[in-house]
């Protein structure tokens, strides 16, 4: 009887899909579209073989890589529909905290639709990843800084978005 070795991009493929699809399904709030991304990641990995071993931090190369697919995917789209419209596609529930207790999950998705691209991604980065900011920076290839901002900003977004709605459910 045979042993089956794992191939090692299946090996990176069971470590990693499943945050980056939570990853990307934040930045696009489109199944399909993160799904396609997903399998774009894929498929480049295993068209170059030794990308990902230049790697010094697998996981931050496969954020970074995905990150960068989605601005390509985001700028094509973008050039075919206005911003609103992408905006207004289904979006899936990831925002997981004490907050939902108060608040329909609806109203959640909404705010987090509201935030730019940029600071959904380092929100996503900072909560769901459990992310530095110099991590953060790192796979953003952002400064510090920036990543930081962007993190203060959502969350500012968020609260002026969630709160006149928490407020109404709490009177």
């Amino acid at each position: 009887m045979a042993v089956m070795v794992p191939n090692p991009l299946e090996q990176v493929y069971d470590r990693h899909a499943g945050a980056l699809f939570a990853f990307l399904l934040n930045l696009t709030c489109s199944e399909p579209d993160t799904r396609d991304l997903l399998q774009e990641l894929f498929l480049k990995l295993a068209r170059k073989p030794g990308l990902l071993a230049k790697a010094q931090n697998e996981r931050s190369f496969l954020y970074r890589t995905a990150h960068n697919l989605f601005i390509d995917h985001y700028r094509r789209k973008r050039s075919r529909e206005d911003r609103h419209e992408t905006a207004s596609e289904e979006i899936t529930l990831l925002f997981e905290t004490p907050v939902e207790n108060a608040l329909d999950p609806v109203e959640i998705e909404s705010a987090l639709s509201q935030l730019p691209e940029d600071q959904r991604a380092v929100l996503h980065l900072k909560i769901w990843e459990n992310y530095t900011f110099q991590q953060i920076s790192e796979v953003l290839e952002i400064s510090l800084n920036t990543a930081a901002s962007r993190y203060r900003y959502a969350l500012d977004k968020l609260r002026e978005h969630l709160r006149p709605v928490y407020e109404q459910r709490n009177d």
